[in-house]
């Protein structure tokens, strides 16, 4: 039950992942086809770099 409660927190992780993408995107162009190319490259190098993080971590946790 323990490691179930513990990974509620990234339920949320694809949303804020979309949110925070689209909205650094709308900040930069004014237009939409811009904006939405724009965020699914930086959602897809930010979903890249959590995955390195994770795994970084689970190796670290793993050797420890």
């Amino acid at each position: 039950m323990a490691p179930l409660i513990a990974s509620s927190v990234y339920w949320h992780l694809p949303l804020l992942i979309v949110l925070i993408s689209l909205v650094y995107s709308g900040t930069r162009y004014d237009d939409w086809p811009h904006i939405w190319r724009e965020a699914l490259r930086w959602g897809l190098r930010l979903t890249g770099f959590i995955a390195i993080v994770i795994l970084v971590m689970a190796v670290v946790a793993a050797t420890i």
